[in-house]
């Protein structure tokens, strides 16, 4: 008897005729659909932040891959313990963060915002030049994107610090683990960035308590999630001149609100959440060797240990 064909569903607010065809390019014979109440039971899913009734109806799942490296809006639903859940290890986007990240660190270092500012009103001021030993960076969170992001700014020769939950070991960067050694940390730092995954141990880690512990005039630049970051409080460190400004990516709120703060504040920099975008090729490159490997039974990397949130 031949087998019946392998089902994959898809299930998030964005356009899926892409990602169905590009699915449908590794998998020719499964039968692909974008999922809907009362869709007939899949083998495997392919999501982005699906609702409640997408696990109440799909109890059938081998398993369910995430379309980025943050799986906290998975962990609210209520899933089967037994079913694995897979997020990106990078896809594409470790390259993309690095590239944040150093804009970000060089042109707050360099004072390309101070040149900026200038040019708009037509002077001509050349500031002290700042040294790159006055700025050690701090990374938090080493994962596989933190990791990429601290080599790339060790390229360029700041001190780098990293801090993790367990010891961790990259090239060129001092690292620092568990929570004991989270204020040696802050207190080496003045540039800090954060890409931690939001578990419930992480969510406000960004506050005044914290923030204040980092060297004067710090710089925060946050590419993790919003909920990490205690907003009101990085408005009052902005004014007390603890911190000295902030690029942020991410926010409580997403699209971030016309009337916040946060778009007026001088010393704030804000983009739409695109420090790391998911990267179609590479992610679907990455599902479908995993999903062949589960068929094969092989173990495979980035399933999400529940317990650690991430």
């Amino acid at each position: 008897m031949q087998a019946a064909p392998m089902r994959i569903i898809f299930c998030a607010a964005t356009d899926p005729q892409p990602w169905l065809e590009a699915l449908r390019q590794e998998f020719p014979q499964a039968q692909l659909a974008v999922w809907h109440s009362g869709a007939p039971p899949a083998d495997y899913a392919v999501v982005w932040a699906p609702p409640q009734q997408f696990f109440d109806e799909q109890t059938q799942l081998k398993a369910v891959f995430n379309m980025g490296a943050g799986v906290d809006a998975l962990l609210k639903r209520d899933i089967a313990p037994q079913l694995p859940l897979v997020r990106l290890s990078d896809a594409g986007m470790g390259v993309q963060m690095a590239e944040y990240v150093c804009h970000a660190l060089i042109r707050h270092t360099r004072q390309f915002d101070v040149f900026e500012a200038q040019a708009r009103t037509g002077q001509w001021h050349e500031p002290v030049p700042l040294e790159r030993a006055h700025y050690p960076v701090g990374i938090l969170g080493l994962g596989v994107l933190g990791e990429r992001v601290a080599s790339a700014v060790a390229a360029l020769d700041f001190p780098v610090l990293g801090w993790s939950r367990s010891p961790k070991q990259v090239a060129g960067v001092r690292s620092l683990c568990g929570m004991d050694q989270l204020p040696a940390f802050l207190a080496q730092t003045r540039v800090l960035v954060n890409l931690l995954p939001l578990t419930p141990e992480t969510e406000n880690i960004l506050n005044r308590s914290t923030l204040s512990q980092l060297q004067a005039g710090a710089y925060l630049i946050n590419v993790a999630r919003g909920r990490h970051v205690v907003e009101e409080d990085v408005l009052a460190l902005l004014d007390s001149g603890q911190l000295a400004g902030a690029t942020l990516d991410v926010f409580r709120t997403e699209p971030l609100p016309p009337a916040h703060p946060f778009w007026r504040h001088p010393r704030v920099t804000v983009t739409p959440h695109i420090a790391g975008r998911t990267m179609l090729p590479e992610t679907i490159a990455q599902i479908a060797g995993k999903v062949r490997a589960l068929e094969a039974g092989l173990p495979i990397e980035g399933l999400v240990d529940r317990s650690r949130g991430y």
